[in-house]
């Protein structure tokens, strides 16, 4: 049955929406607003006059804004439902408890977003029935939230899927550059950190075309901002003698304000960078990336995920799977750089 994305309210009332985030990360609000941008486009509220932001990770603010301004007659983003982890172990559990039992007592949200890994693994179970939209997750199949691409295993839970695209990005990186020894940062002893990273991805073509893959290991979670920027910049500084190409992983170390710095070790040797991250990154000084309009054809994809849910589909029914349209955005200052 085909369900249509068409505005309705849920019984003479507004659906009410909820956000869970592991923590701030820099794409986390441009998900979030692009979002909430494509909803009005469907016309499920007024289009948003969004205020510029002073904190570019920040979703906490922007969530409150939302939930004060957005003008609509069939979405409430609950102001007092907004989760963050702030990358923290300790207060993982202690958040994901006190969601639960909102959800399953208080049952006021109609919806859940989960922004990001540790959010979809902590809403991808049986201990509740929310409709839930996992958003911004490297692999959620590598990281258990989904079962699959065309199933996500709970008949409340969906989890944007493209199971191939960190392949591309590394296959197209290597046809340009043919390098033999591509470095990588990741933290290697979690799940996590090798999912963010996309390591199983990265090996598989590595062997396929036959070169090495040369990582250094960085503290992701747990450690303050500083300390994870300080390990990336060590490993880019332990790193750069010893290969010819680097994969800028998705990591809490590496932040556009500091791009210059994290860059630099590269930049003397001349050694071209690809961003996993996207547009923003070669903004700031990375070579090469795909680029993504402005997160918009994966916000409406998850926008019209949510009007069917609203009108009836069930989470799990509903398509999964959504390539980005490829397109490369390159840094000329860069390349004129690296020669």
């Amino acid at each position: 049955m085909d369900f249509p994305v068409t505005p309705k309210m849920n019984k003479g009332k507004k659906w009410r929406v909820g956000y869970l985030e592991g923590g701030p990360y820099g794409n986390y609000p441009d998900n979030l607003r692009a979002l909430v941008a494509a909803l009005s486009d469907l016309g499920w509220s007024k289009k948003p006059a969004f205020p510029p932001s002073a904190d570019a990770a920040d979703t906490k603010q922007l969530w409150s804004w939302i939930s004060r301004n957005l003008k609509s007659d069939y979405l409430e983003f609950v102001q007092d439902a907004y989760w963050s982890n702030n990358w923290d172990d300790s207060l993982r559990p202690k958040n994901r408890k006190i969601i639960l039992e909102r959800l399953n007592r208080k049952t006021d949200i109609d919806l859940m977003l989960a922004m990001g890994t540790w959010a979809g693994q902590d809403l991808a179970n049986n201990e509740h029935s929310v409709s839930t939209i996992v958003m911004s997750t490297s692999n959620p199949i590598a990281s258990k939230i989904a079962k699959s691409v065309n199933d996500s295993g709970y008949d409340h839970l969906n989890a944007r899927v493209d199971p191939t695209r960190y392949e591309r990005q590394v296959r197209i990186f290597y046809d340009i550059f043919r390098f033999k020894r591509l470095g990588v940062v990741l933290e290697k002893d979690t799940v996590e950190g090798r999912t963010y990273a996309a390591i199983d991805d990265i090996e598989k073509v590595a062997r396929e075309k036959g070169f090495k893959v040369i990582t250094c290991n960085a503290p992701f979670s747990g450690v303050s901002k500083e300390k994870a920027h300080s390990s990336v910049l060590k490993c880019h500084e332990e790193l750069a003698p010893k290969v010819d190409a680097v994969y800028v992983t998705v990591h809490r170390g590496v932040s556009l304000q500091k791009m210059d710095t994290l860059l630099a070790p590269f930049m003397r040797r001349k050694i071209p960078t690809f961003s996993q991250l996207g547009t923003d990154e070669v903004k700031h000084g990375v070579l090469l990336s795909i680029a993504r309009a402005g997160f918009k054809y994966v916000a409406r994809f998850h926008a019209e995920t949510i009007a069917r849910i609203f009108n009836g589909a069930k989470p799990r029914d509903l398509d999964q799977f959504f390539e980005d349209p490829p397109r490369i955005a390159i840094n000329l200052k860069t390349a004129q750089i690296i020669g």
